[in-house]
């Protein structure tokens, strides 16, 4: 039960900071997840709300990184599993990819990509800064490979910990993600 309130405890601190840092003059924040094993920032200005991993209602014929549909503060989302699609998961769960059910959460986008979706991440890890990253690899220039466009610069932290930008505002126009169908 401990663990549980704790869980709630960090969400709700996220998500104010979430809110506070979006209303705030600087966007350089990230929102640190986890899919499928791996570290990825989220830009806090391309980031929305935080909901418990809940309701989800499957679609048939979707691809199988496309987790179904769900009802979030009134209107309708898409839910995308972040680890299966960056892994081009065409059935199950990545290889090697294992996460705690209820640490699960659903991150939606900002409103102003225009888009009604949610990424499904294994876990939160908190909010990141740009002061406490080091660049790894030439991390200042985007990677130009066409069918990654919406991967953004590698970082490192202080535990030597890599951390992947997601920028959402390519995510949401790539075509990839907006094939659904089978």
């Amino acid at each position: 039960m401990a663990n549980h309130d704790a869980l709630r405890d960090l969400q709700t601190r996220l998500a104010e900071r979430l809110q506070a840092a979006s209303a705030g003059p600087s966007a350089s924040g990230w929102l640190a997840v986890q899919a499928g094993g791996r570290n990825y920032l989220l830009p806090l200005a391309q980031a929305g709300e935080i909901f418990p991993l809940v309701g989800v209602q499957a679609v048939p014929h979707t691809v199988a990184w496309f987790v179904g549909v769900a009802g979030l503060r009134g209107s309708l989302y898409s839910v995308v599993d972040l680890a299966g699609f960056l892994t081009r998961l065409e059935t199950g769960r990545p290889a090697g990819a294992s996460f705690a059910p209820d640490q699960a959460r659903l991150v939606t986008l900002n409103q102003t990509l225009e888009a009604y979706a949610a990424l499904k991440v294994d876990a939160l890890c908190g909010l990141r800064n740009a002061s406490e990253l080091t660049p790894l690899n030439g991390a200042d220039v985007r990677q130009a490979r066409q069918d990654a466009a919406y991967l953004g610069p590698e970082y490192a932290d202080a535990n030597g910990q890599r951390w992947q930008v997601l920028l959402l505002s390519e995510l949401v126009r790539h075509p990839r993600f907006l094939a659904i169908g089978t």
